[in-house]
């Protein structure tokens, strides 16, 4: 116990001057009067503040939700749509292919003729030649074992 503490005990309760019967101040319970509606306007404050938060999350959820069903159609509209956007991009591609394709075609398409054109032309004298070739043999081969 402290020296102040010792000495509180013997300091007078009332004022000074004539003696009268008085009580000693009971500061607890002074100051629990005095903070007693402070702390209810609190608990009070606590209390909305605890509604407002429950209010708050319940509020969220169903804004989750909400999303998680809006982007769950939009999937859903991107699936349906996807082959027609598909279709869409390749298009271009497939016209530029397909004309490829066409320019290869007629390009050999005229190889084609040049070499038919050739094969005309030069089939006379192959035949010609293939004719002769084998007469020559022909007569060639009674020559050779007929010969001396």
């Amino acid at each position: 116990m402290s020296l102040r503490d010792f000495l509180e005990r013997f300091r007078p309760a009332g004022t000074p001057g004539a003696s009268a019967a008085g009580v000693p101040a009971d500061r607890t319970a002074e100051r629990t009067a005095e903070l007693e509606p402070a702390l209810a306007r609190l608990a009070e404050a606590q209390r909305e503040a605890a509604r407002i938060r429950a209010a708050g999350e319940e509020a969220a959820d169903a804004l989750r939700q909400d999303a998680a069903r809006e982007a769950a159609l939009l999937v859903e509209a991107a699936r349906r749509r996807a082959p027609e956007v598909r279709r869409q991009a390749a298009a271009p591609l497939l016209r530029e292919a397909r004309q490829e394709a066409d320019a290869l075609r007629a390009a050999s398409d005229r190889a084609a003729a040049a070499i038919r054109e050739r094969a005309a032309e030069r089939t006379p004298q192959l035949v010609d030649g293939a004719v002769a070739d084998a007469l020559g043999l022909t007569a060639g081969e009674r020559q050779g074992p007929q010969g001396p």
